[in-house]
């Protein structure tokens, strides 16, 4: 495969996928951060880390969440390296 269209199919990947796993990231990030600010403050809000942990009631992704953050933060990082290290022209 040419180094374009492995640029290209990047691009495509990572446009596509950016907006999807930015969310799970983010709530992921945001939930633990909270929960150990508060803990700080002596407060113990255990729900937060039932979300940090992919436990949203009646979704429950604790099995796989973990992994799903792990695979989407290495796609979006492989892709957006190939990007940027062969920019398109």
């Amino acid at each position: 495969m040419s180094q374009r269209r492995l640029a290209s199919r990047a691009r495509k990947v990572h446009r596509w996928l950016v907006p999807i796993s930015a969310l799970p990231l983010l709530i992921t990030a945001g939930t633990g951060s909270l929960y150990s600010l508060l803990l700080q403050q002596d407060i113990d809000a255990f729900w937060l880390l039932k979300i940090h942990t992919g436990n949203f009631g009646v979704l429950r992704l604790e099995p796989i969440y973990p992994m799903l953050l792990g695979v989407l933060t290495i796609i979006v990082t492989v892709s957006g390296a190939l990007m940027l290290f062969k920019p398109q022209r």
